[in-house]
């Protein structure tokens, strides 16, 4: 009998985290970070408490209560505590996708329980681990392990690995890049790395890609003496849609079907394409006389490509910065595409070099220019920043006539919007052509057409879920479950926090 506990992202975008066991053996498909619930009691400045480990995010409810995590993230008041919980064996965690609504909560698990994902997304988050500044999010898979002193806990002089197992075989250039960790004066412990045929498991795992807005993304079909198909995240209209159909194909025969379904509620809602995102942001390029700030998700490496085009037909230089170009580093050992030529780095002049950055240097001959060289030619460049690296501009001190491109996603909520206020306040300190992003009388706007959704439309959906066909659908990743009643009221299931459904 196939069990299914939604344990998290039930009415909202993210926080997917799902239980399926079968055969004795339990698996979580993602254990992402809960947005919408972390912004109820964290904001910018006010996080959970690292030295009490997951003391906080366990007493306000923003994980699971199971007695699955980490040892030596349990500071000693609240051992007794967890131990009173079910302690599921968990077998293994399928990660759809490097984003953090999907991983961010994964590094406190148990650190004996594997994972299972592409070559790529475990590239991503490796290499987001080794130029993160610490946080118990960010360590997939090398994880610090931590000391008990009293209720405290402080970083100990151990790095242990969880065991990864990938969809197909890698190179030895991928294997040794996944199995190093960039540290000084550590004992590292690297643990397991194999392809997905060195999993043991009484139930068949197919990981199969899927089109989305990060390299690497994939669903999940499962067969035991029931079938169940796991989207993650996905697109149709994507350059690799292709990838999304293939997954469509394979799990045609699935009986359960968990689903996400991001933009049903929105109305008039329309696939852009990445040719459409070019194609617009290519015309205001031309008409830019200065600098070109692009600014998009530092993980959407499909729209940096699109930037790359642009900069090579307006004749431009296209710069990254350090941590962007390691990321690209680590994806090119299992793309072998030269991702990072012709690209330009930024270097900001940071007091201390870390260990990535002497590696990274040590790999590439990328030319690094600095915010005085900039300043002096910004008509050759389109600059890739983000809002966090808007204190930079300050250096390089955009002409007029420059122009900022956003192209991101639009706002989700009330903390989103300050942030976005915050934005257009540097952006108008430094009066420049804002694209993408505008005030407005009621608040802030988001004018279409430079940005493709990482996520499928309602109409593609509803076409997906016929093609599929299966007997019961279960969506999560949405704000609208009802959508899934009200076209398959046979079919849907809307899943409750911790209920459990068998088949």
């Amino acid at each position: 009998m196939m069990k299914i506990k939604i344990l998290d992202g039930v009415n909202t975008i993210g926080g997917n985290k799902i239980l399926v066991s079968e055969y004795g053996e339990n698996y979580l498909l993602d254990f992402g970070m809960n947005f919408n619930l972390y912004k109820k009691y964290f904001e910018e400045f006010m996080k959970e408490r690292s030295r009490r480990g997951i003391y906080d995010l366990w007493k306000l409810n923003l994980i699971p209560r199971y007695n699955i995590y980490r040892k030596d993230l349990i500071p000693s008041d609240l051992v007794n505590e967890i131990n009173g919980y079910e302690n599921p064996k968990i077998n293994g965690i399928f990660i759809s996708h490097g984003h953090l609504d999907h991983t961010g909560n994964i590094a406190l698990l148990d650190e004996n329980i594997p994972v299972l994902g592409t070559p790529e997304t475990m590239l991503i988050l490796k290499s987001l681990s080794d130029i993160s500044k610490g946080g118990m999010g960010m360590e997939i898979p090398f994880f610090n392990v931590r000391k008990r002193e009293d209720y405290i806990l402080k970083s100990g002089d151990e790095i242990n690995s969880r065991d990864i197992y990938l969809s197909e075989k890698i190179s030895d250039k991928t294997y040794d890049f996944l199995s190093q960790k960039f540290v000084k004066k550590k004992d590292v412990n690297s643990g397991i790395i194999s392809d997905i045929d060195g999993f043991n498991s009484r139930l068949e795992m197919n990981i199969i890609k899927v089109d989305h807005s990060i390299y690497g993304s994939s669903g999940i079909f499962i067969k035991g003496d029931i079938s169940i198909a796991y989207t993650g995240d996905f697109r149709l209209h994507g350059k690799y849609s292709s990838y999304s159909y293939d997954f469509i194909n394979r799990v045609r025969d699935a009986e359960i079907l968990i689903v996400e379904g991001t933009r049903i509620s929105r109305e008039n809602d329309e696939n852009l394409s990445e040719d459409d995102v070019y194609r617009n942001a290519l015309s205001i390029a031309q008409d830019t006389k200065n600098l070109i700030i692009a600014d998009f998700s530092s993980r959407n490496f499909e729209r940096l490509e699109t930037f790359k085009r642009i900069a090579e037909k307006t004749s431009r230089n296209l710069i990254v910065t350090k941590k962007d170009a390691f990321s690209l580093y680590a994806l090119d050992t299992y793309k072998n595409e030269n991702i990072l030529k012709d690209l330009m780095i930024y270097d900001e002049k940071s007091t201390r070099t870390e260990n990535w950055e002497r590696f990274l240097d040590d790999n590439i001959n990328n030319e690094l220019l600095s915010p005085l060289e900039i300043r002096k030619n910004q008509e050759k460049y389109i600059l890739c920043f983000s809002f966090y690296d808007l204190n930079e501009l300050l250096d390089i001190e955009p002409l007029e006539k420059s122009s900022y491109i956003y192209s991101s996603s639009e706002a989700f909520g009330e903390e989103d919007y300050f942030s976005f206020d915050r934005l257009l306040n540097w952006l108008e300190f430094f009066k420049l052509d804002v694209y993408g992003i505008k005030r407005t009388e009621n608040g802030i706007d988001f004018p279409k057409g430079l940005h493709a959704s990482g996520h499928v439309s309602g109409n593609d959906l509803f076409k997906v879920i016929e093609n599929i066909d299966p007997e019961r659908i279960i969506p999560v990743h949405t704000t609208n479950p009802e959508w899934f009643r009200k076209n398959f009221p046979e079919k849907a299931i809307l899943p409750e926090i911790q209920k459990e459904y068998s088949f």
